[in-house]
């Protein structure tokens, strides 16, 4: 217990309140335990001493915190800076009344340092309410929870409940600048009733919060919530709940004080009772360890607070790709292998084994849970989960029937299967999904090894992007990076990256444009075949274009079509994205309207990026490199 000193002018009033707190049985309630949380997360990576400046801005945002209520429930209150600075906020759910929202919002700070005593990170989860606090932004905290039922029709069960979490994440996004926050219902399967609420902190623009909540629902089918009658992903920005049965309120709650002036001051004997509760006792520090268990740093940094429901057991994998058996094998790649399985529930999946005893294995195994985990797009492969079990590192993805596209493209037979229909589906299927990467998610990505190989296809041909090994994220703010690591496949990698390490959207803008040209001409870059002699490809479209001879470097099988016009449009983007100045290739949201719009004047394009002349013999390897960076994630 924290003592005042005898002298010190509140040591009688302390004293004789105290002794009040004690003697009283109403004014008892204040120091009981709080009841626990359905949910908490004390984050381990950091800790505070007692007594440092830390801990006293933590009691100053704490104690402030409940007198900043934004007029329904959010409460937001920052204070301190650098390393010290801590950010409070909590959230009352949408329809519970202001009485309720306080009492709630009281438990969880007396509750939330009484169960993470010394964590600079903490956050905890009532039904009523949630609060957190931390030092920096960015880290969301995602808590996945079933409800134990099973339904009966998943497939429609999953149709219905789509359809409702839609709608109300377009009520609640469009919400006032002070609650945004949506209930319902829809009929479902076997004539049952499907509820459901979906709430953002209000501080959120209408597109953020949108983005927020469709990523969360896009979680379901990859958590242990899919099939279930209910469940619920809660984060620090957005959450949402599904039952059977009505679970929220239908009236609205009363309208709270809206800004401090409002609210009436504490009274001393609860002032000076939370300031106790406060300094209640001393805790040992905890001490981080040396080592960090792989599978708790992959729990904690990919925001999910219920990391198991993404692990899979090792057995279960191996069971379900028949011990990894040959006949399953898709495919091997620098990091190891890829096999078909059948999970129990009938369910197909695709699973990365990377090679044991690699620390590169290691290093793309983490990169790639942690950025595809927080990825959502029909253009982007889904990862189902991991598993880790000793050296054994396992990545499990949805299974999509029809491999990669270099089988089709590159396969004299197959591609024939490809018209110029499909193809160009496929072309902008692929830019969507670099455009999300690049400008649409709260993540900034750089694949940095996008190429054929890299573009899965699902049974209606649809593209989606692989293999984030080898990705980069960025900063908001930031445009360009260097690295001395050069990693990816050469053929694909821009010149300013090949040659001196700097990397940007632009980097992937120029590989894309690569595909788009092996795309139509059904031939790699590195081996093509221009019927008289073999030579680098973007050198003989550059020149086919220049001569007015673009016909030359069409796929034999698409030249019979009525669409010609529209392939050498296609060949005039693509050699705009290879440019060898980065200032001259589009970006790849003016790439989508270029292939989307007849109505766009193109530019010319320039000379593009390892044109070799008859005078230059010069030429780059087409060696892969399998070297991998990773860098910190930040949200946007």
């Amino acid at each position: 217990m924290f003592i005042l000193p005898r002298k010190h002018p509140l040591y009688w009033f302390s004293l004789l309140t105290f002794t009040y707190i004690r003697l009283n049985t109403t004014t008892l309630a204040i120091a009981q335990q709080p009841p626990p949380f359905f949910h908490h997360i004390c984050l381990y990576t950091a800790n505070y001493t007692i007594n440092s400046p830390y801990q006293r801005n933590l009691d100053t945002a704490l104690a402030t915190l409940p007198t900043t209520n934004s007029g329904s429930g959010y409460f937001n209150f920052t204070t301190g800076q650098g390393p010290n600075r801590v950010i409070s906020f909590a959230l009352c759910r949408g329809d519970i009344d202001p009485a309720l929202c306080r009492s709630c919002l009281n438990d969880s700070i007396a509750g939330l340092r009484e169960r993470c005593p010394n964590q600079i990170e903490a956050v905890g989860y009532y039904n009523e309410c949630f609060l957190k606090y931390s030092n920096f932004t960015g880290n969301n905290n995602a808590v996945v929870l079933p409800n134990d039922q099973n339904t009966v029709n998943v497939t429609r069960f999953n149709s219905d409940l789509r359809q409702l979490m839609d709608r109300l994440r377009g009520a609640a996004a469009a919400g006032s600048p002070v609650l945004k926050f949506a209930t319902g219902n829809i009929t479902g399967p076997e004539f049952s009733t499907i509820y459901g609420l979906v709430q953002c902190t209000p501080d959120l623009s209408q597109r953020v919060c949108s983005d927020c909540l469709e990523a969360a629902i896009n979680r379901i089918p990859n958590t242990n919530i899919y099939g279930k009658v209910g469940g619920r992903i809660l984060q620090s920005t957005c959450n949402f709940r599904y039952e059977i049965y009505e679970f929220f309120n239908h009236t609205a709650p009363a309208t709270f004080p809206p800004s401090p002036s409002m609210s009436p001051p504490p009274s001393p004997v609860t002032s000076l009772a939370m300031f106790m509760w406060f300094k209640k006792k001393k805790r040992q520090t905890w001490s981080s360890p040396s080592e960090v268990n792989l599978t708790e740093t992959l729990d904690e940094t990919m925001d999910i607070g219920a990391g198991e429901s993404l692990q899979y057991s090792f057995s279960t994998i191996k069971a379900a790709t028949n011990d990894f058996s040959e006949d399953n094998m898709l495919g091997r790649g620098g990091f190891g292998v890829v096999y078909k399985g059948k999970l129990i529930d009938g369910n197909e999946i695709a699973v990365k084994r990377l090679a044991r005893n690699s620390q590169q294995g290691d290093t793309e195994f983490k990169n790639e849970v942690l950025l595809v985990l927080k990825l959502q797009h029909r253009n982007l492969v889904r990862l189902h989960g991991f598993s880790i079990d000793g050296n054994e590192r396992l990545l499990i993805y949805e299974f999509l029937p029809n491999a990669s596209l270099d089988r089709f493209i590159f396969d004299p037979n197959k591609r024939k299967l490809l018209n110029w229909s499909m193809r160009h589906n496929i072309i902008k299927g692929i830019a969507k999904g670099l455009v999300y990467l690049h400008e649409d998610s709260r993540l900034k990505i750089i694949h940095r090894d996008m190429k054929a190989s890299n573009v899965l296809l699902d049974a209606e041909m649809n593209p989606k992007i692989a293999d984030f090994g080898m990705a980069r994220l960025f900063k908001p703010e930031e445009t360009q990076g260097d690295t001395s690591r050069i990693v990816g496949t050469y053929g694909y990698m821009a010149p300013e990256y090949v040659l001196h390490g700097h990397f940007s959207v632009k980097s992937d803008v120029f590989s894309f444009g690569v595909l788009i040209l092996e795309m139509i001409t059904g031939q790699q870059n590195k081996n093509f075949n221009n019927g008289e002699c073999q030579e680098d490809l973007l050198s003989f479209a550059w020149k086919s274009w220049r001569n007015g001879t673009s016909l030359d470097i069409i796929d034999p099988t698409l030249k019979a079509g009525s669409y010609l016009h529209d392939i050498i449009k296609n060949i005039h983007i693509g050699l705009l994205c290879v440019q060898k100045d980065i200032i001259n290739r589009p970006t790849m949201d003016s790439v989508v309207l270029m292939l989307h719009s007849y109505s766009v004047t193109l530019p010319a394009p320039l000379e593009p990026a390892f044109f070799i002349s008859s005078t230059n013999s010069n030429s780059l390897s087409t060696s892969s490199i399998n070297e991998v960076s990773i860098s910190d994630v930040y949200t946007r």
